[in-house]
């Protein structure tokens, strides 16, 4: 038997195994497929974008407004002290502008004046009322002494005119019993005629008690009337704020009353967004706006509905338009949404009446993407403020 072997060369090479890292590859992935959808989730909410975003409708027709109050003298006067500056900001009841109080000052001496001598006359009345009243106690009871003479002396008349004719009673004595009747016949009507006339007394009295009483009331009206004029001569504010511009309001110039001398802008803001009228079905009183505005490099604030126009803007115009004659041209109504803003956000008190504003109300199951088609001109372009 013949044995052969191998050569070296004709053995193969053993190759080394290769290094493979640890097999974690799932849990890697699943850590960057969160961190992935973190980000775009604030991406998205950031821009308000799907799912985050909320269905509404938006409109640049739309400015901050606020009550704008006239600050004027309620009396004629010369200004004595201006105590504001333009654009100064103030607290409801600050001291404005004071009207020298050197007239009023005597007006209201004078009222006072006249009201103590009105109820001085009405005191005085009374104790004449005292006076009557005891004036006729005492007729009434001088009336009541003449009647009971008068019955003495009756009786006494009658006895004698029957005992006169027998002698039994002298022609001397029955004359002199008939004058005594007499007499006491005068003075009861003596007494009666006092009685009525101190009655007159008390009726006079007590008519002239409801005058001067009326004499008082118009007095104390005169006296605080003076006191409120007097008042008014201080100007003060009707409300936090802040002043406009005080013009020519200086010390020593005449205004009456009435005159404006400057504005007094209150802090309260809130928003007038003219939407078309496609827009607004469906937003209602308390859903959640906001609004960028032009003058803070668009910032953006929040707020919520408060109040919805009653009728479009063109029905509250001195013209109306009339659409009874002549060619009919479709026109979008605009009507007033007015939105309340949320408190306590930055640069809130920048904000001033007059200046533009982009609002959004939120109004969900709503959107212009999710309206119908239009199927005209005139509905595609009410869309298109709707995207706007």
């Amino acid at each position: 038997m013949t044995e052969t072997s191998a050569s070296p060369s004709d053995q193969k090479p053993v190759q080394p195994a290769a290094w493979h890292p640890p097999k974690r590859t799932l849990p890697i992935l699943a850590l960057v497929a969160l961190l992935a959808v973190i980000v775009i989730a604030c991406v998205l909410a950031a821009f308000d974008l799907a799912p985050f975003g909320v269905e509404g409708v938006s409109t640049d027709d739309a400015y901050l407004q606020g009550h704008v109050t006239i600050v004027a003298p309620e009396v004629p006067g010369y200004i004595e002290g201006v105590y504001v500056t333009d654009y100064a900001p103030v607290h409801k009841g600050q001291l404005l502008v004071q009207i020298d109080q050197s007239t009023y000052l005597a007006r209201v001496a004078q009222a006072e004046a006249d009201l103590g001598s009105r109820q001085a006359a009405l005191i005085n009345n009374r104790q004449n009322q005292a006076s009557a009243r005891a004036k006729l106690d005492q007729r009434q009871a001088a009336l009541m002494t003449a009647r009971a003479h008068l019955t003495h002396s009756s009786a006494d008349h009658r006895r004698q005119a029957a005992l006169v004719g027998d002698q039994s009673v002298s022609q001397k004595e029955y004359d002199a019993g008939l004058d005594s009747f007499h007499s006491d016949e005068a003075s009861l009507r003596q007494a009666q005629a006092d009685v009525r006339a101190a009655e007159a007394d008390v009726k006079s009295a007590d008519v002239q008690e409801d005058v001067l009483s009326a004499d008082v009331r118009q007095a104390q009206a005169a006296l605080d009337s003076a006191r409120i004029d007097l008042n008014r001569t201080h100007i003060r504010a009707a409300s936090d704020g802040v002043i406009g511009r005080t013009g020519g309001t200086h010390i020593g110039a005449y205004v009456g009353a009435g005159t404006a001398l400057f504005s007094l802008v209150p802090n309260e803001r809130w928003v007038v967004a003219e939407y078309k009228e496609a827009q607004t079905g469906n937003i209602r009183v308390g859903q959640a706006a906001s609004f960028t505005v032009d003058g803070l490099n668009g910032q953006k604030f929040t707020g919520h509905v408060f109040r919805i126009a009653p009728a479009t803007g063109s029905e509250f115009a001195v013209v109306k338009p009339d659409n009874a004659t002549g060619n009919f041209v479709k026109i979008p109504q605009r009507i007033g949404i007015y939105i309340a803003i949320d408190p306590n956000q930055p640069n809130a008190e920048r904000l001033a009446p007059g200046m533009s504003v982009e609002s959004y109300v939120a109004t969900p199951g709503t959107s212009t993407a999710a309206a119908p088609p239009a199927t005209n001109p005139q509905a595609r372009s009410v869309a298109k403020d709707g995207a706007s």
